[in-house]
Protein backbone atom coordinates (compact mmCIF):
# COMPACT_ATOMS: atom_id res chain seq x y z
CA UNK A 1 0.00 0.00 0.00
CA UNK A 2 1.93 2.85 -1.58
CA UNK A 3 1.32 6.78 -1.24
CA UNK A 4 -0.85 6.53 -4.15
CA UNK A 5 -2.71 3.97 -2.09
CA UNK A 6 -3.04 6.38 0.71
CA UNK A 7 -4.38 9.21 -1.68
CA UNK A 8 -7.10 6.92 -2.68
CA UNK A 9 -7.92 6.40 0.47
CA UNK A 10 -7.74 10.11 1.43
CA UNK A 11 -10.28 10.76 -1.89
CA UNK A 12 -12.58 8.46 -0.50
CA UNK A 13 -12.19 5.68 -3.62
CA UNK A 14 -14.33 3.10 -2.99
CA UNK A 15 -12.19 0.54 -4.90
CA UNK A 16 -9.65 1.64 -2.23
CA UNK A 17 -11.76 1.00 0.67
CA UNK A 18 -12.97 -3.16 -1.03
CA UNK A 19 -8.97 -3.93 -0.52
CA UNK A 20 -8.84 -2.91 3.05
CA UNK A 21 -11.98 -4.05 3.96
CA UNK A 22 -10.35 -7.88 2.05
CA UNK A 23 -6.92 -6.93 3.47
CA UNK A 24 -7.61 -6.51 6.79
CA UNK A 25 -11.30 -6.95 7.59
CA UNK A 26 -10.20 -10.52 9.37
CA UNK A 27 -8.00 -8.78 11.70
CA UNK A 28 -10.26 -5.52 12.56
CA UNK A 29 -12.86 -8.23 13.57
CA UNK A 30 -10.64 -10.29 15.54
CA UNK A 31 -9.30 -7.17 17.17
CA UNK A 32 -13.15 -6.47 18.29
CA UNK A 33 -13.60 -9.53 19.22
CA UNK A 34 -10.77 -9.96 21.64
CA UNK A 35 -11.78 -6.76 23.14
CA UNK A 36 -14.98 -7.50 24.14
CA UNK A 37 -15.74 -11.22 23.87
CA UNK A 38 -19.30 -11.18 22.46
CA UNK A 39 -19.43 -12.49 18.38
CA UNK A 40 -22.00 -10.21 18.00
CA UNK A 41 -20.41 -7.17 19.37
CA UNK A 42 -17.43 -7.93 17.36
CA UNK A 43 -19.45 -8.33 14.19
CA UNK A 44 -21.06 -4.69 15.06
CA UNK A 45 -17.82 -3.10 16.01
CA UNK A 46 -16.46 -4.36 12.68
CA UNK A 47 -19.17 -2.60 10.38
CA UNK A 48 -18.70 0.93 12.85
CA UNK A 49 -15.08 0.90 12.30
CA UNK A 50 -14.80 0.89 8.19
CA UNK A 51 -17.77 3.25 8.47
CA UNK A 52 -15.61 5.56 10.79
CA UNK A 53 -12.67 4.79 8.91
CA UNK A 54 -14.62 6.32 5.74
CA UNK A 55 -15.56 9.26 7.59
CA UNK A 56 -12.16 9.83 9.30
CA UNK A 57 -10.32 9.17 5.83
CA UNK A 58 -8.83 12.75 5.26
CA UNK A 59 -6.85 12.04 8.89
CA UNK A 60 -5.03 9.46 6.91
CA UNK A 61 -1.14 10.17 6.79
CA UNK A 62 -0.35 10.95 2.87
CA UNK A 63 2.25 8.63 3.31
CA UNK A 64 3.29 5.68 5.11
CA UNK A 65 3.36 2.25 4.70
CA UNK A 66 0.24 -0.44 5.42
CA UNK A 67 -3.02 0.95 7.00
CA UNK A 68 -3.53 -1.75 9.44
CA UNK A 69 -2.14 0.46 12.52
CA UNK A 70 -4.47 3.22 11.35
CA UNK A 71 -7.31 0.79 11.08
CA UNK A 72 -6.44 -0.67 14.66
CA UNK A 73 -6.61 2.44 15.67
CA UNK A 74 -10.36 3.04 15.10
CA UNK A 75 -11.41 -0.13 16.26
CA UNK A 76 -9.86 0.17 19.46
CA UNK A 77 -11.85 3.97 20.03
CA UNK A 78 -14.68 2.13 18.49
CA UNK A 79 -14.76 -0.85 20.85
CA UNK A 80 -14.22 1.77 23.77
CA UNK A 81 -17.42 3.88 22.83
CA UNK A 82 -19.31 0.25 22.47
CA UNK A 83 -18.11 -0.68 25.73
CA UNK A 84 -19.42 2.36 27.72
CA UNK A 85 -22.75 2.55 25.51
CA UNK A 86 -22.86 -1.07 26.62
CA UNK A 87 -22.30 -0.17 30.43
CA UNK A 88 -24.94 2.40 30.44
CA UNK A 89 -27.41 -0.03 28.74
CA UNK A 90 -26.76 -2.71 31.18
CA UNK A 91 -27.00 -0.87 33.97
CA UNK A 92 -30.85 0.13 32.45
CA UNK A 93 -31.58 -3.27 32.07
CA UNK A 94 -30.73 -4.30 35.57
CA UNK A 95 -33.56 -2.66 36.71
CA UNK A 96 -35.88 -4.00 34.56
CA UNK A 97 -37.44 -7.71 35.47
CA UNK A 98 -35.48 -10.37 33.62
CA UNK A 99 -37.54 -11.76 30.11
CA UNK A 100 -38.51 -15.66 30.08
CA UNK A 101 -35.64 -17.69 28.23
CA UNK A 102 -36.75 -19.75 25.21
CA UNK A 103 -34.50 -22.21 24.00
CA UNK A 104 -32.01 -22.48 20.49
CA UNK A 105 -31.46 -26.10 19.69
CA UNK A 106 -29.26 -24.32 17.21
CA UNK A 107 -25.84 -26.54 16.94
CA UNK A 108 -23.94 -22.87 15.35
CA UNK A 109 -25.38 -21.37 18.73
CA UNK A 110 -23.97 -24.09 20.85
CA UNK A 111 -20.91 -23.52 19.06
CA UNK A 112 -20.44 -19.91 19.88
CA UNK A 113 -21.19 -19.81 23.17
CA UNK A 114 -18.33 -22.53 23.73
CA UNK A 115 -16.02 -19.44 21.80
CA UNK A 116 -17.67 -17.12 24.23
CA UNK A 117 -17.24 -18.75 27.29
CA UNK A 118 -13.29 -19.04 26.13
CA UNK A 119 -13.13 -15.81 25.84
CA UNK A 120 -15.13 -15.41 29.00
CA UNK A 121 -11.87 -16.95 30.76
CA UNK A 122 -10.22 -14.23 29.26
CA UNK A 123 -12.10 -11.73 29.96
CA UNK A 124 -12.51 -12.11 33.89
CA UNK A 125 -8.54 -11.43 33.80
CA UNK A 126 -8.08 -9.05 30.98
CA UNK A 127 -10.56 -6.35 32.60
CA UNK A 128 -8.95 -5.90 35.31
CA UNK A 129 -6.47 -4.53 33.66
CA UNK A 130 -6.22 -0.39 33.10
CA UNK A 131 -8.01 0.39 29.55
CA UNK A 132 -4.54 1.29 28.24
CA UNK A 133 -3.09 -1.57 29.28
CA UNK A 134 -5.61 -3.77 27.90
CA UNK A 135 -5.66 -2.06 24.39
CA UNK A 136 -1.93 -2.32 24.01
CA UNK A 137 -1.78 -6.08 24.96
CA UNK A 138 -4.52 -6.49 22.27
CA UNK A 139 -2.59 -4.71 19.47
CA UNK A 140 0.83 -5.69 20.41
CA UNK A 141 0.47 -9.76 21.35
CA UNK A 142 -3.07 -10.61 19.67
CA UNK A 143 -2.97 -7.97 16.53
CA UNK A 144 0.94 -8.69 16.31
CA UNK A 145 1.81 -4.79 15.78
CA UNK A 146 5.41 -4.17 16.89
CA UNK A 147 5.91 -0.63 18.88
CA UNK A 148 5.92 1.39 16.39
CA UNK A 149 2.14 0.54 14.90
CA UNK A 150 0.79 0.26 17.96
CA UNK A 151 1.94 3.67 19.27
CA UNK A 152 0.37 4.88 15.22
CA UNK A 153 -2.81 3.11 16.37
CA UNK A 154 -3.28 4.58 19.62
CA UNK A 155 -1.43 8.18 19.15
CA UNK A 156 0.96 7.69 21.61
CA UNK A 157 5.21 7.60 21.47
CA UNK A 158 6.39 4.66 21.61
CA UNK A 159 8.35 4.59 24.56
CA UNK A 160 4.60 4.92 26.52
CA UNK A 161 3.37 1.59 24.27
CA UNK A 162 6.66 -0.02 25.77
CA UNK A 163 6.16 0.61 29.51
CA UNK A 164 2.54 -0.22 29.20
CA UNK A 165 3.09 -3.73 27.71
CA UNK A 166 5.67 -4.55 30.11
CA UNK A 167 3.43 -3.44 33.03
CA UNK A 168 0.42 -5.49 31.61
CA UNK A 169 2.47 -8.37 31.19
CA UNK A 170 3.49 -8.38 35.14
CA UNK A 171 0.01 -7.58 35.86
CA UNK A 172 -1.27 -10.15 34.15
CA UNK A 173 0.93 -13.25 35.49
CA UNK A 174 0.11 -11.95 38.77
CA UNK A 175 -3.94 -11.56 37.91
CA UNK A 176 -3.85 -15.27 35.79
CA UNK A 177 -2.21 -16.74 38.95
CA UNK A 178 -4.65 -15.78 41.41
CA UNK A 179 -8.17 -16.54 38.96
CA UNK A 180 -9.21 -20.07 39.45
CA UNK A 181 -10.60 -21.69 36.17
CA UNK A 182 -8.92 -19.44 34.09
CA UNK A 183 -5.46 -21.35 33.84
CA UNK A 184 -6.76 -23.47 31.22
CA UNK A 185 -8.04 -20.85 29.02
CA UNK A 186 -5.50 -17.94 29.79
CA UNK A 187 -1.60 -18.63 30.12
CA UNK A 188 1.66 -17.02 29.57
CA UNK A 189 3.41 -18.14 26.74
CA UNK A 190 6.61 -16.77 24.67
CA UNK A 191 6.06 -14.09 21.48
CA UNK A 192 7.79 -12.19 19.70
CA UNK A 193 6.02 -8.79 19.33
CA UNK A 194 7.83 -5.84 18.10
CA UNK A 195 11.10 -8.43 17.77
CA UNK A 196 11.52 -8.92 21.49
CA UNK A 197 10.66 -11.95 23.69
CA UNK A 198 7.95 -11.50 25.53
CA UNK A 199 5.31 -13.27 27.70
CA UNK A 200 1.61 -13.03 25.91
CA UNK A 201 -1.69 -14.15 26.46
CA UNK A 202 -2.83 -17.28 24.38
CA UNK A 203 -6.43 -17.64 23.86
CA UNK A 204 -8.08 -20.75 22.32
CA UNK A 205 -9.54 -18.99 19.67
CA UNK A 206 -11.86 -20.37 16.66
CA UNK A 207 -11.56 -17.50 14.13
CA UNK A 208 -15.42 -17.07 12.78
CA UNK A 209 -14.49 -16.29 9.08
Amino acid sequence: MDDDFRARVRAGDEGAFGVLFREHGTAIYNHCFRLTGDWAAADDCTSRVFLEAWRSRTKVDPRGGSLLPWLLGVATRVVHRHRRVAWRNHRLMSRLPPPELAPDFADEVVGRLDDQDRIAAAMEVLNRLSRADREVLALCVWAGLDYEGAAEALGVPVGTVASRLSRARRRLEKFAEKSPGSGREVRTVGSQPAGDHTDAVRLDERKKR
